[in-house]
């Protein structure tokens, strides 16, 4: 938490694959705002990855009183939302402890592990092999 103009900011972080999204939490009137861009811009007006980032706000009921501004890189568009999601929910954690219990029954506060393979030599990616020749 750290004052901006006279107002609070609320930060989170998150991660997901490539992606690391900066989060920012500031009372508004429930704006998305990725990389300085329009929200449903940047998300290519996709409503599954639009819904994704808001939904920590949603279950809590303050989609109309935070502003969200993210600085995100890396990644895809589906683990760019996914980490906005994962920051959002770390933020609104930071706002009221209280919050952390519903946002943590939905799933909202678990960072998901998986990651890209690592390629093993002999092979042409993580487990695609070359085509196998008997003679």
């Amino acid at each position: 938490m750290e004052t901006d103009q006279n107002r609070v900011v609320y930060w989170g972080t998150g991660r997901r694959k490539e992606a690391v999204a900066r989060v920012r939490l500031v009372p508004g009137d429930g704006q998305l705002v990725v990389n300085k861009k329009p929200g449903d811009l940047y998300l290519q007006f996709n409503p599954t990855y639009i819904s994704s980032a808001k939904a920590p706000l949603e279950t809590l009921g303050l989609e109309n009183e935070y502003d969200i501004l993210v600085t995100v890189h890396g990644g895809g568009l589906t683990g760019q939302a996914d980490a906005i999601r994962l920051g959002v929910a770390r933020a609104l954690c930071k706002l009221d402890p209280d919050n952390r219990q519903p946002l943590k029954i939905e799933g909202y506060l678990t960072r998901d592990p998986r990651a890209k393979e690592r390629k093993k030599y002999g092979l042409r990616k993580a487990r695609k092999a070359p085509q196998y020749s008997k003679r």
